[in-house]
């Protein structure tokens, strides 16, 4: 299939999210889509599949113009989307999924389940995606349920699939996997519109790229003949470090020290197995994994979001089990959520009024019930200046923001009070390499003034930058931590739940 997206132009009130965007993707290859967040890509995605319509410019395929008013219309004419965020049903089988909607049935009108477990199988054969047709989605792990995710658009004849975002959720053997069955795509004559912010995959499995920038085509460039470095800079529209610059850590006395614990989830299954670690002032501890192996539980209990159902929780010296949210804060603990809408910010508030969420009762910004507005727009004007918030003022509110500047205010409101413990979960999710540069410096920069941190993160290359040791979470249980630096093979290892020893066996052959 060859593609082609002319002059698309979408609007929404008061921002332009499309400007006359242009891009071309060619029989039989992957072409990368690069663009700092709001840049654009995922409106363009949505104009191509159908989910929402231009206001300006066509769409070609094989030189035809096609109008696609919904994704039935973009999936008759051959394109495909694997959404970042499943779109599968967990109690359904593998087939049931992949024949979701288009059910083989027998001659009494039944659902055939042979007929569906022998479609599914061909299709996993011919592009090299085993499954097991009768196992539950549910029960799959998530670089599982994306091979179902593809096998579901190829089952639909998909010749050009959207990958976005595809290897957020897998470990680097998956992701290799992945690139292997994107090349068996290459070589049957489809094509793959790639999308991720991972710089180093775009090189690794994309022929072309093109770079979005605030709704604009930027250009297009040989995957082959390109540098990270001009990639980031076209991005951002300045130079970028893609490296972190840090001297090596000076560890201090123990900030946080888990003894034995464990968090089990309401209905008493066991979400986090007796895990020991200690983090010391003027370091940085990462915690790696696939998601859904302990982590986030892991952290909402340190940060009392949850309860710890076995073992002790010291900070500082102080035995601080059970504490709730507020006695934690209060205690000196700071907390970059992973997820910043959900639990970091309130969306209808503004910027000024989200950086005195956790100190709304401060005597510098209240008096009693009374707040003192003046102070705390000084104080907001301060922050944003100082984490260099961009905001047409303090009153914007938190969901008019990108996200890149959502985390920044998060960022700014854990940092302007005093913390022995940072707690940092996914600190630059979905996020451009601007606004990544800018929050690692600011990471390290508390690292060196003698707070401890415990990063929680799937990005191993964020994992290898930051971390001065490098533990590993696996179906609950915790491994390491190791010092850095530490392979990226080794840990993605790990995170499959490889031996530790085994693991650095087969790096050291």
């Amino acid at each position: 299939m060859r593609l082609e997206l002319r002059g698309i132009t979408k609007r929404y009130p008061g921002v332009v999210a499309n400007d006359a965007v242009d891009l071309t993707v060619e029989p039989g290859e992957v072409h990368g889509l690069l663009g700092e967040n709001g840049a654009g890509k995922s409106t363009l995605m949505n104009v191509l599949y159908g989910l929402t319509q231009p206001d300006e410019g066509s769409i070609l395929v094989d030189g035809v113009e096609r109008q696609f008013a919904d994704p039935g219309d973009a999936i008759a004419a051959g394109i495909g989307m694997v959404h970042q965020h499943f779109m599968l049903v967990p109690v359904f089988t593998v087939a049931e999924n992949i024949t979701l909607g288009m059910e083989p049935t027998d001659r009494f009108g039944r659902y055939d389940r042979r007929a569906a477990n022998a479609t599914v199988t061909e299709l996993a054969e011919r592009f090299g995606l085993p499954v097991d047709p009768d196992a539950l989605v549910g029960d799959l792990p998530v670089g599982l349920q994306q091979r179902v995710e593809i096998l579901k658009a190829l089952a639909r004849d998909a010749r050009l699939l959207i990958l976005d975002e595809p290897t957020a959720v897998l470990t680097p053997q998956e992701a290799d996997g992945l690139f292997e069955s994107i090349r068996g795509f290459q070589a049957a004559g489809r094509s793959v519109i790639f999308i991720s912010h991972k710089l180093r995959e775009h090189h690794e499995i994309a022929d072309r790229i093109t770079v979005l920038r605030r709704g604009r085509t930027i250009g297009t460039v040989d995957a082959s003949t390109s540098e990270p470095q001009q990639l980031a800079d076209m991005m951002v529209g300045r130079p970028v470090i893609l490296t972190v610059d840090r001297a090596p850590a000076r560890p201090g006395d123990v900030v946080l020290e888990l003894d034995g614990v464990s968090v089990e989830a309401p209905d008493g299954r066991l979400l986090v197995d007796r895990v020991d670690l200690d983090v010391h002032a003027g370091e940085i501890v990462a915690i790696a994994g696939v998601e859904g192996n302990g982590q986030t539980p892991l952290v909402e209990a340190l940060t009392g979001l949850r309860p710890v159902t076995a073992g002790t929780v010291t900070l500082a010296g102080r035995d601080v089990t059970g504490a709730d949210r507020r006695t934690l804060l209060r205690g000196g603990v700071g907390h970059i959520p992973e997820d910043r809408n959900e639990h970091g910010l309130v969306g209808g508030f503004t910027i000024r009024d989200n950086l005195v969420l956790n100190l709304w009762d401060d005597e510098r910004f209240a008096h009693g019930r009374t707040r003192r507005r003046d102070v705390i727009d000084e104080h907001a004007t301060r922050m944003m200046d100082e984490f260099d918030v961009r905001a047409p003022s303090t009153t914007t509110t938190a969901d008019a923001l990108s996200g890149g500047n959502q985390q920044k205010v998060i960022v700014a409101r854990e940092f302007a009070r005093p913390i022995e413990l940072l707690v940092a979960a996914q600190p630059t999710r979905g996020i451009d390499v601007g606004s990544i540069e800018y929050i690692h410096g600011r990471l390290v920069a508390k690292r060196d003034a003698g707070v401890g941190v415990l990063l929680v993160s799937s990005e191993l290359d964020e994992v290898t930058a930051l971390a001065d040791r490098i533990a590993v979470m696996f179906r609950g249980h915790l491994v390491g931590p190791f010092p850095a630096p530490l392979a990226k093979e080794v840990i993605g290892l790990m995170m499959a739940g490889v031996d530790p020893a085994e693991a650095m066996a087969g790096e050291a052959a």
